[in-house]
């Protein structure tokens, strides 16, 4: 008999595409990099983005920048395109700065 007392706490798909993919620190690190670059998101740490806080907002702050943001897996590295070629994150942080004319070195935005 199966037990009905977490029946409660299995997600929906639509909560589950709202959680984040990639690492936790990826995200993290990407929502402070773009919170110092143009405000464009908050600034969340690695355990509010393991649970999938901020990503919409990470995601669509990338795509305002022309880089799509792939969240891959939880335990994965996140994946960047520009133009539809796969990039790094520090090749996507290179590209935002560029497009935004705001120059930052890591010690700046990871506070």
């Amino acid at each position: 008999m199966a037990d009905d007392k977490f029946a409660d706490e299995v997600m929906s798909n639509d909560e589950l595409d709202n959680v984040a993919g990639g690492t936790a620190g990826q995200m993290a690190d990407d929502s402070r990099f773009l919170n110092s670059l143009n405000g464009s998101t908050d600034r969340y740490g690695s355990f509010r983005t393991f649970w999938g806080t901020g990503l919409n907002e990470i995601k669509n702050a990338w795509a305002s920048l022309g880089i799509k943001l792939d969240p891959n897996c939880g335990a994965c590295d996140n994946k960047y395109y520009l133009n539809g070629q796969e990039i790094t994150q520090e090749q996507a942080r290179q590209h935002a700065m560029k497009v935004t004319g705001h120059y930052m070195t890591e010690s700046e935005w990871n506070w």
